[in-house]
């Protein structure tokens, strides 16, 4: 029996990671002789470079930075010497996920950490940065990684603008751009297919989750709608916004306006990467999983990517998560989480022993024989 372990991370509890050991737990011990491969997914959600690094064996060089809203953290990034390329998560420095909740501040949060990251691997040499994108606290547009690589912001009197600057588009009148660009592209990773502007748009989806209130919504569009229309006048290029674009607060809205950029899908990208095709041609069953697989996994995400990987080459896929969606959707089995109550101070043990519980059951009563 040969067994391809994949799981996306399950969020809120496990890594892809540690979903990983926890799947080859169970496995090894029901299935002792089995050909075990294991290779942990992620689709341009938190964590995408970093999971990308760690499986293509790159180095990983740290250095400080800032967080969304100007504290001091430890970033890091993948480096790959032979093309000069550094592999960074905008989660990493400008990430929400880093942040306590009463830190949600979207009229300051900014991705000048994340720019600084980027300045870091600049001066290493580098001339290509991969970026994920999933898991940013900001709507700015990409303005704070500008900010670090050069571009200077001015308020109506012609004065700097500070990083992390209260109500920084808002009061931005003018952009300077650096008398020499710097001389690096970018591929941008997504996990979700949204518009920047619109009704489907950056600030009305993802906005409240970044702790913009409902009254704040139709102000904040308005006012990223004129911080772009800077952009776009300062750039002098095509007014676009297409999908992918409403990822990270816009970020790759504004770094394509100076910058080459190629917006790739993550599940897709990182797949080709990792040579997934490969592994799944060369096992029996797959198991998958993730903390919830809903109407959105349907858009490109890791999980499920990967049923369409198995589906076409005829191979059988598990799927391990919550709720009910996954039923309809095309795996050969569904092995579903009961509900979980993140108010638990044992909540992560008590994921542990469902998660491996329903693998342990599946796999006694014979599911992949």
């Amino acid at each position: 029996m040969k067994f391809l372990i994949a799981p996306n991370a399950f969020k809120g509890t496990f890594t892809a990671l540690e979903a990983v050991s926890l799947f080859e737990e169970v496995l090894i011990e029901v299935y002792p002789t089995a050909n075990i491969t294991s290779q942990a997914i992620a689709d341009g959600g938190d964590g995408t470079c970093e999971l990308l690094s760690l499986s293509l064996g790159l180095s990983k060089t740290h250095c400080i930075s800032l967080n969304a809203i100007g504290l001091p953290i430890l970033g890091f990034y993948g480096w790959e010497e032979s093309t000069k390329t550094a592999y960074l998560d905008v989660s990493t420095c400008s990430g929400i996920g880093v942040l306590k909740v009463e830190q949600w501040i979207p009229g300051i949060a900014s991705t000048f950490g994340t720019g600084l990251l980027i300045l870091e691997a600049l001066k290493r040499g580098a001339r290509q940065v991969i970026l994920g994108l999933g898991g940013s606290a900001t709507i700015d547009i990409g303005a704070g990684i500008l900010q670090a690589l050069g571009f200077l912001f001015l308020d109506e009197h012609g004065r700097e603008l500070p990083a992390f600057s209260p109500d920084f588009l808002k009061r931005c009148r003018h952009i300077q751009k650096p008398m020499k660009l710097p001389n690096i592209s970018f591929t941008l990773l997504c996990d979700v297919k949204n518009h920047f502007f619109g009704p489907m748009g950056s600030v009305r989806v993802f906005g409240p989750q970044k702790g913009l209130k409902e009254a704040e919504l139709e102000t904040t569009e308005s006012i990223t709608s004129a911080f772009a229309e800077l952009l776009y006048r300062k750039s002098k290029r095509e007014r676009l916004d297409q999908a992918g674009y409403g990822a990270a607060g816009g970020i790759a809205l504004g770094l394509n306006q100076f910058f080459p950029c190629k917006l790739k899908f993550g599940a897709p990208y990182f797949f080709e990467r990792v040579g997934m095709s490969e592994k799944v041609a060369n096992a029996d069953w797959i198991i998958t999983g993730e903390g919830r697989y809903d109407l959105q996994s349907k858009e490109g995400k890791a999980c499920y990517e990967l049923l369409q990987l198995a589906n076409n080459q005829g191979k059988k896929i598990a799927l391990i998560t919550s709720g009910k969606e996954g039923y309809t959707s095309g795996f050969d089995a569904i092995l579903e989480l009961p509900p979980l109550d993140f108010t638990d101070p044992a909540y992560k043990n008590k994921a542990q022993e469902q998660i491996q519980g329903l693998l342990m059951e599946a796999s006694l009563r014979g599911l992949f024989n």
